[in-house]
């Protein structure tokens, strides 16, 4: 009888934050991540033997945690929570203002609340940091410096250490003594990672893969010029970087640490981001992988194809058959396996689950899985299908990590007949040559709009990988008159200055409060490149590659935006580009209050696009109204109003009003509007075409979102507008990058 082998996952990553010529570590997120996502993830399969999955562990991530059991890692963060808060200097206490309340709020924060109360009292002094600092107690900072770090526990330990244990029942008023066990605890935690994985694959409950040693995007290594071959027209870097051998050198390094930390030399390989191109597939034949994995959207476009779903979500028949089975990559003499992720099944877990119960959500997917996979059993074959995503990042959103819709999830997977959870590994090895796909050439893309655009074609991209040429040249010019060490440290540090994680930072796509760490950072690695040759390094590195000023709690529109506005949940990747403005970064007095999360907002050629988000889920009976003004490159200005009725979570109803002031003026009415529409999901969509709102190529449209329950309720923003710059999609994308 046919079955769904369901091959799971799970990418563990973290950038590579070492400085190799003083040692320390710049950012803290490699021990903050260990403690609470990479032991637990995997020894949860302990409760589910009948679930087989695969881990994809980053050889640099497994390097640096080891470093941490080994007592040579060392973070300024650690060292301020080791502290004892007594001793604590005023800069010292300054930066654990900053960054030890670096986590979710919802799940992480207000789980204990004394560190709750500490957030809110420094909210409270408006954020003034140096205040605060001043103003706080030993105690204040001795409670901040052990639940900033108990927030971060595994559950497992949370839930089974009874010392632990103790520790969350006792809440507030540390001593140095609960300090000291909470560091001895860390360490355990620390010591425990690595053990498990290697148990749970002696075990055969798991296969262990890995992506290139230091996380670089192989394609771009092997030739930035493929960024121009998915998508045409972007401007690449002045100067052209072609090094295959480095990007082989990263492969051959990160199967061989994998073969000495685990016993066993790893026979897959998620390429970082699922980035592929012909060359990088043709290097991994070559070292006798025998799978590799990479997105829905890079098969689509290398069979020509698209992977139609419907208004829920299933796949339908065609490209089910298309999407559900191993690939054989077959050029002359090399042959390699290729399984393709499902992007919606991957994204359901990592962006939407999260905001629903765990029970529902888990018997979503399942139901989900099953509906798009019938066809492919229907017609007498295994449905291979492949969710593949971040083990880390998505379970600070979900209640207590995550672990109850995990349980849940598995428990139904285990139960269920018609599936079977098991490892890639195995689902290539027990592929008939006869069922698997055949494909001899592949379209380079990544897991991400099919393309290399988040690391490569904006400015600051493209100045990262003009810095990072210079220096690879400089290496091939002067390492052979330096000594063995040098030339070994030198290298390394390119390697490292290689990996994806400092373009992921550059641009307009992504941001974060640690951005100027990321630049500093990456810029310190080329430095110490001609350093450790003996050489002055240019002074380009010593200046930022992000220049521009970051606006607190906004985001510019940086590419036309196309939301489907028919999927049963909201993409992630429909509202990439959209202008997003953060209600908390309008202050944060009375968070807990407000209703609204954010707003986004953006256009293509044709419709005007907007997005309202909720704190709490959608408002039971309210009305929504949207406040526009065009403004014309003439100067020339028209107001809108656009009305959304809520009843039961659900639009009612919505029109348009053209100049609000002016009641007497007819109101448009929604089946007057070519193509409008507005939803209620988890969040309300709208889309209008552009012409509706007078929206001139050239000018501006300023907005206000408004939540009305009774009486006003609040506005995003509360002054001012939100302003986007009506542009071609080019001219969108040069602007956001002058704005970052």
């Amino acid at each position: 009888m046919p079955k769904i082998r369901l091959c799971f996952l799970w990418h563990m990553h973290q950038p590579y934050y070492k400085d190799l010529r003083t040692g320390k570590y710049r950012l803290p997120w490699v021990r903050l991540h260990a403690l609470k996502d990479y032991y637990g993830m995997v020894k949860l399969l302990d409760e589910f033997p009948g679930v087989h999955q695969t881990f994809n562990l980053v050889p640099s991530l497994l390097k640096q945690i080891s470093d941490y059991v080994d007592g040579t890692a060392s973070d300024a963060l650690y060292d301020i929570v080791a502290k004892p808060a007594g001793d604590l200097e005023h800069e010292e206490r300054l930066l654990a203002l900053q960054y030890l309340f670096q986590a979710n709020e919802t799940h992480m924060i207000a789980r204990y609340p004394r560190f709750l109360e500490l957030l809110q009292a420094k909210r409270g002094a408006h954020d003034d940091l140096a205040r605060v600092a001043v103003r706080w107690s030993d105690q204040d900072f001795r409670d901040l410096q052990v639940l900033s770090q108990l927030a971060w526990f595994d559950e497992f330990w949370i839930d089974g250490d009874p010392e632990v244990a103790a520790l969350v029942a006792k809440g507030k008023a540390f001593d140095h003594g609960d300090q000291q066990l909470m560091l001895r605890k860390q360490h355990e935690i620390l010591s425990s990672v690595i053990p498990a994985y290697r148990r749970a694959m002696d075990a055969h409950q798991i296969e262990i893969s890995v992506t290139p040693y230091y996380h670089p995007i192989l394609p771009l290594v092997c030739d930035t010029n493929i960024g121009r071959v998915s998508a045409p027209g972007i401007r690449l870097p002045a100067s052209r970087f072609q090094r295959p051998e480095d990007a082989k050198l990263q492969m051959v390094r990160a199967l061989e640490y994998a073969d000495e930390v685990f016993g066993s030399r790893p026979a897959g390989m998620w390429p970082s981001e699922g980035s592929v191109s012909n060359e990088v597939l043709e290097i991994g034949a070559s070292l006798k992988l025998q799978w590799v994995a990479t997105d829905e959207g890079v098969l689509g476009r290398s069979i020509n194809t698209f992977f139609s779903r419907n208004s829920e979500g299933i796949l339908d028949p065609t490209s089910a058959n298309g999407l559900y089975r191993v690939y054989r990559y077959e050029v002359a003499d090399t042959e390699l396996g290729i399984v393709f992720r499902d992007h919606s099944l991957s994204d359901l877990i990592g962006f939407v689950y999260a905001g629903m119960p765990a029970k529902e959500a888990a018997q979503h997917f399942v139901q989900q899985l099953k509906q798009s996979a019938e066809p492919v059993l229907a017609s007498g074959r295994d449905a291979v299908v492949s969710v593949i995503l971040d083990g880390e990042n998505a379970w600070e959103h979900f209640p207590r990590n995550g672990r109850e819709f995990l349980r849940r999830l598995y428990g139904l997977l285990q139960a269920d007949p018609l599936i079977e959870a098991e490892t890639i590994g195995s689902a290539v090895q027990a592929t008939p040559f006869s069922e698997a796909g055949k494909i001899r050439s592949i379209t380079p893309g990544s897991w991400i709009n099919s393309n290399f655009n988040i690391w490569i074609g904006a400015p600051e991209d493209n100045t990262s990988w003009d810095l990072l040429s210079a220096a690879r040249t400089f290496y091939d010019q002067h390492a052979n008159d330096s000594p063995s060490a040098a030339r070994a440290l030198a290298l390394e540090e390119l390697l490292i200055a290689e990996g994806s994680d400092w373009n992921w930072w550059y641009g307009p796509e992504h941001h974060t409060a640690n951005d100027p760490d990321f630049d500093e950072l990456y810029r310190d690695h080329l430095s110490n490149v001609y350093l450790a040759l003996g050489a002055t390094p240019p002074d380009e590195l010593s200046l930022p590659i992000t220049t521009a000023v970051v606006h607190k709690g906004f985001t510019p529109q940086s590419q036309y935006i196309h939301p489907s506005m028919t999927r049963e949940t909201v993409s992630y990747f429909d509202w990439l580009g959209a202008a997003v403005l953060s209600a908390e970064a309008e202050g944060a007095m009375h968070m807990a209050s407000r209703r609204l999360s954010a707003a986004y907002a953006g256009f293509d050629e044709t419709f005007f696009f907007a997005r309202l988000d909720f704190r709490q889920g959608p408002p039971k009976k309210a009305e929504c109204v949207l406040d526009i003004e065009a403004v014309a490159p003439s100067g020339d200005s028209t107001r809108t109003q656009l009305h959304v009725s809520i009843d039961e979570s659900k639009v009612q109803r919505w029109w348009l009003r053209r100049d609000p002031s002016d009641t007497s003026r007819a109101l448009i009415r929604i089946e007057d509007l070519d193509e409008g529409t507005a939803r209620m999901t988890q969040v309300l969509e709208i889309r209008v075409q552009r012409s509706a709102l007078r929206a001139e190529s050239g000018g501006v449209l300023k907005m206000r979102f408004s939540l009305r329950e009774r009486e006003m309720v609040e506005s995003l923003p509360r002054e001012g507008w939100m302003t986007l710059d009506v542009l071609s999609e080019d001219a969108l994308i040069t602007k956001a990058n002058r704005y970052w």
